[in-house]
């Protein structure tokens, strides 16, 4: 008889242990895309309407508003990719949440760097920090994939979609890249920045076949 309920025990905290990780992994995810939402509401209060109705006016917000687009799209391909690398995660470790923060640091740079470009686009420094910022995201998000592997090194199906990281690899570089020209051209520095977003703008394929499968 005393065997029962401690064989009923140990069945509900097999079962509930599952159910723990899932909400763990809701709740981080819930926590990102609030912290995501608001980078990039505080990248919209920046934008500023033309001074005076002349071309000339709307000229000069014409940079503001391109490089708001490149730096919503960045925030964008992030939000995407993030939603779908968690839903294959079924385990969060201590490690994954602080790699997950970094990333968030690293995301909360961007309306910043944002504004500094609207207002100086053609400038040297200006992109430079544009691009250590991109370089920073990168850099912690490829983390933030290491991590999740290590923490769910059991499960075969995260292991073989996040085996072969090429995207994961190449973005520090072409952020890098970016860097460096941004003293020969801000616009060469910007034009990697734009071939950055393009690499990632479908979702990573090994993320969404398979929770698709």
């Amino acid at each position: 008889m005393n065997e029962h309920p401690e064989q009923s025990g140990s069945s509900a905290t097999s079962r509930a242990t599952p159910a723990d990780e899932i909400i763990s992994t809701r709740r981080l995810e819930s926590f990102s895309d609030g912290v995501m939402a608001v980078i990039i509401t505080v990248m919209a209060f920046d934008l500023k309407p033309p001074a005076h109705e002349s071309w000339a006016s709307v000229d000069q917000r014409i940079p503001s508003l391109l490089i708001y687009v490149l730096s919503f799209t960045a925030i964008g391909i992030y939000w995407n990719n993030h939603h779908h690398l968690l839903r294959l995660t079924t385990t969060i470790s201590g490690g994954v949440m602080w790699a997950n923060l970094a990333l968030l640091l690293s995301l909360s740079f961007t309306p910043v760097v944002t504004q500094w470009v609207g207002l100086a686009g053609r400038s040297t420094w200006p992109a430079v920090a544009y691009g250590v910022v991109s370089l920073l995201c990168a850099l912690t998000y490829y983390v933030l994939v290491r991590a999740i592997l290590r923490a769910n090194h059991h499960d075969a199906t995260l292991a073989g979609a996040l085996r072969r990281d090429v995207k994961g690899i190449v973005s520090p570089l072409i952020s890098a890249a970016g860097i460096a020209l941004a003293f020969v051209s801000p616009y060469l520095s910007y034009a990697c920045f734009v071939m950055l977003s393009l690499l990632w703008i479908v979702p990573d394929r090994r993320l969404v076949r398979p929770h698709q499968h």
